[in-house]
């Protein structure tokens, strides 16, 4: 190899390790080493998964390895749970067909400990971690579409800005009920869109082992633990080791003073 040969290819062994370091902290982010069989650090949520034999109704599918607890699931079930104080009809009653999605929804998030490798780190007053881009089976989303398209709301995105000087979710000011096809004019954008990005629209169908389904048969066993496996080990196999960064940026110096060396 010539000499513009050999510094062209200095140049690019730089830039790619400055790259490597760059982007080491995104792909690091918050490595928990505990990605199966967990709990998030939230508000109504146990330390521990374990058994609950006796959960409510929509939540029984979790009951062998649950992190809620039975009063918990009794409160999903209620159209303004004590739990959030957060009440389904801003817009008028919902329409049972459509409820039953938004409790298995809150089952999902409040039982299941199978969501681990979805969990990051938040600084919220109630909850340190939340679930994000949680990737949903293709049937789950659009059945919760299409069961509400006719229900009513006046927001997008129901994790923030409500008007709570009630004590309990109203819409805010210059905001209007319209259908929720209105606001989310696709599954995706209704699966996406309602709880921040916690979940993914997917093309993944049940049974699939890459999707969490929010909808299974106990009996059959929880499809979930598949899944939660399969992204938890993707998950390590991706994570470069804490501390990479440090040691690129330091051999950067060290190949521009070789090419340096070379001209």
């Amino acid at each position: 190899m010539g000499t513009q040969g050999q510094k062209d290819m200095a140049w690019r062994l730089i830039a790619l390790v400055l790259l490597l370091a760059w982007t080491a902290p995104t792909c690091r982010a918050r490595v928990r080493t505990d990605l199966l069989n967990v709990c998030m650090d939230a508000k109504h949520h146990k330390a521990k998964p374990g058994p609950e034999d006796k959960l409510h109704a929509q939540c029984t599918p979790w009951r062998k390895k649950a992190c809620c607890t039975v009063s918990t699931s009794q409160e999903l079930h209620k159209d303004t749970s004590r739990l959030y104080n957060f009440t389904w009809d801003h817009c008028g009653k919902m329409e049972p067909a459509c409820k039953r999605h938004f409790i298995q929804d809150n089952c999902l998030y409040e039982c299941s400990p199978n969501l681990g490798p979805w969990i990051q780190e938040v600084n919220q007053s109630w909850r340190k971690e939340r679930i994000l881009h949680v990737p949903l089976c293709r049937e789950d989303c659009e059945q919760w579409w299409q069961d509400c398209r006719t229900s009513y709301t006046c927001k997008s995105n129901w994790h923030r800005g409500w008007n709570w000087t009630s004590g309990v979710n109203k819409c805010p000011a210059r905001t209007t009920c319209r259908t929720f096809e209105a606001y989310f004019p696709t599954p995706a954008a209704l699966c996406e869109g309602i709880w921040d990005h916690s979940y993914k629209a997917t093309n993944y169908r049940r049974g699939s082992g890459r999707c969490i389904q929010m909808w299974f048969d106990p009996a059959q066993g929880n499809p979930n633990e598949e899944v939660a496996r399969f992204y938890a080990g993707a998950r390590n196999a991706g994570v470069m080791p804490q501390g990479i960064e440090h040691l690129l940026l330091s051999l950067a110096p060290m190949l521009y003073l070789w090419l340096l060396g070379r001209v």
